[in-house]
């Protein structure tokens, strides 16, 4: 179909139609650049929870052969058309304006009050389990039982692995990037806490924190490089499984979620460090109880609980508009 004016195109491309439902996605988007500023926390899960996660996808794969090929031949308006452009503005805008302006506040949270901060994601991904398995068709079928065990055998894998010093040579930057927008895009899996393994979380975030300082613009090119290629890849294959085996890939990312849960655990033992450059490396640490009742603790429960309603009450608000 030709279109007469680029605004017509604009208009007859998938995504928000009214301000508000703009605003209302804006926020969603900010939401989910808070969350993977957070090491073991998901933005994929705050689009799951908020009722974008499918239309997620299907954004990112609209930028595909056709689109692309209408855009070498000059073909904007057909571009236009066909990629998910009112959908993908507000939520680029959305997560990167979370991360250019809380980037400092997380990384000042996460460092200098852990526990009621993993507290307080502790209860959003407690409540996110119980939101996803109950969009499960039939979860006592076989089938989504071993892809619930192996998304959580594969979770809990990975939230124990070591994080490693690594090189900061552009074709790492760039492969941390694909990693990292991959592991995003999975509900419960943190692109953070991957960059944190492969010792680049510091790194990128330096960078983000101080974009033109020196060498760092080109840090974050080759990143951002690296995490278009990863999201244009993974984007597909994972919706292309929702398509086909909806209930399987459901039961896989509940999983996920479950396996998680050890890296967002609140009270922690380190058993194993190691001063790399002058900064303390966690190699090794153990979940514990608290050992005491006390205010700090009292605090950390009341933001997890928090936490929890908060997501039953955003999964109860997107029900009553379906």
């Amino acid at each position: 179909m030709e279109y007469k004016s680029l605004k017509e195109a604009f208009l007859a491309s998938p995504g928000p139609k009214e301000k508000k439902d703009y605003a209302v996605l804006f926020g969603k988007a900010f939401c989910m650049g808070v969350a993977d500023l957070i090491p073991g926390v998901s933005g994929g899960t705050i689009a799951f929870i908020t009722g974008i996660y499918e239309g997620l996808l299907d954004a990112v794969g609209s930028v595909n052969k056709k689109s692309i090929g209408a855009i070498l031949k000059g073909d904007i308006k057909t571009a236009v058309s066909i990629i998910h452009i009112r959908f993908l503005i507000p939520l680029v805008l959305g997560m990167l304006s979370a991360i250019f302006m809380l980037a400092r506040l997380m990384h000042y949270l996460i460092t200098d009050h852990p526990i009621p901060t993993w507290a307080m994601f502790f209860g959003l991904i407690a409540a996110s389990i119980i939101v996803i398995f109950k969009q499960l068709e039939d979860p006592k079928k076989w089938d989504n039982i071993l892809s619930l065990v192996i998304g959580a055998v594969f979770a809990w894998v990975m939230v124990s692995l070591i994080p490693v010093d690594t090189p900061t040579d552009s074709w790492f930057i760039y492969l941390c990037g694909i990693i990292g927008i991959s592991a995003m895009i999975l509900p419960g899996l943190s692109g953070s806490f991957l960059l944190l393994i492969l010792g680049k979380y510091e790194f990128i975030t330096g960078a983000v924190k101080n974009p033109f300082g020196e060498g760092n613009f080109i840090i974050l090119l080759t990143f951002v490089a690296g995490s278009l290629t990863g999201v244009a890849g993974f984007s597909r294959v994972l919706n292309w499984f929702l398509k086909h085996y909806h209930s399987q890939t459901m039961a896989f990312l509940t999983g996920i979620l479950i396996g998680s849960m050890k890296k967002v655990w609140p009270w922690k033992e380190v058993l194993e460090s190691k001063v790399i450059r002058g900064k303390t490396k966690i190699l090794r640490e153990a979940n514990i109880l608290p050992e005491s009742f006390d205010s700090g603790v009292l605090l950390a429960i009341a933001l997890c609980i928090v936490g929890f309603i908060l997501v039953l009450w955003m999964e109860s608000r997107v029900n009553k508009k379906a």
